[in-house]
């Protein structure tokens, strides 16, 4: 390959790069908790997090749903934020906003019953998080 063509290729990787970005900031905008739940799920984050861990252990749950909180674990290790914080509102809450929104997903998968089997927290915290996730009617699949 020429220079020029190793220009081309970077150049293309960056504009691909920058267009999932903001692909992922458009995402979260749409999909974050409204009005006073992004507060109620920051509140929740710690017994959330309990839940996901038990989540990914639990053996009986299709393996979807354990691949699904144990991508979202790595995605929290990561010291590095995929949105700035210099963004307002998603900068500082794009982690619970993720997590909510890998918890509304697994939840179309695993039943009110397992999930409230695994929660932590109080039957408070328990509405909270259903109110949260906004459950449908659950199919469980892998």
């Amino acid at each position: 390959m020429t220079g020029h063509a190793w220009l081309d290729v970077l150049i293309s990787v960056a504009a691909a790069l920058l267009l999932s970005w903001l692909a992922l900031i458009i995402t979260l905008a749409v999909g974050r908790p409204r009005g006073g739940m992004l507060k109620e799920s920051l509140r929740l984050l710690p017994d959330l997090l309990r839940l996901l861990k038990r989540l990914t252990t639990n053996r009986t749950l299709p393996t979807g749903v354990r691949v699904r909180v144990a991508l979202l674990f790595i995605y929290l290790a990561i010291p590095i934020d995929l949105i700035p914080d210099f963004i307002p509102v998603l900068g500082y809450a794009d982690d619970a906003i993720i997590v909510v929104l890998v918890l509304r997903s697994v939840c179309r998968r695993v039943s009110t019953e397992e999930l409230r089997a695994a929660w932590p927290g109080t039957d408070d915290g328990f509405a909270a998080l259903q109110r949260l996730i906004r459950p449908r009617t659950t199919i469980r699949q892998g």
